[in-house]
């Protein structure tokens, strides 16, 4: 049987992300950042990890651009956390969705989008 264990996103501006991502989930380093790596834990043990190796330049897709993969976040309270997520520094995408979406999309500091699903 699998499970995801970690999801790596190789990023350009590795510093920021880290604050990013760490405030945005609670999450915490494994162990000290390294060389450019980290692995960032579910401090309750329930979601994947999620690691973050530094490249010289980013890969995120350009704007016009669909990504792969993305990650999808969920919460109870989407615009506080719409609200909290850009205060940390996250970017608001500017597209087109349905009236009904339950999801706003949201771009990292390396220029990843994500989005904030309500459930």
């Amino acid at each position: 049987m699998l499970r995801v264990g970690s999801i790596v996103i190789r990023c350009g501006r590795f510093d920021e992300m880290l604050l990013f991502w760490r405030a945005a989930l609670g999450y915490v380093p494994r162990e000290a950042p390294e060389d450019g790596w980290v692995v960032l834990m579910d401090p309750t043990g329930h979601g994947p990890n999620m690691s973050l190796e530094r490249v010289e330049t980013s890969i995120a897709p350009a704007p016009d651009e669909l990504s792969p993969i993305h990650l999808d976040v969920y919460t109870e309270d989407q615009q506080a956390e719409v609200e909290r997520l850009v205060a940390l520094g996250a970017t608001r995408y500017q597209h087109q969705i349905p009236d009904d979406a339950d999801f706003v999309v949201l771009i990292d500091p390396d220029g990843y989008r994500f989005c904030v699903v309500q459930k």
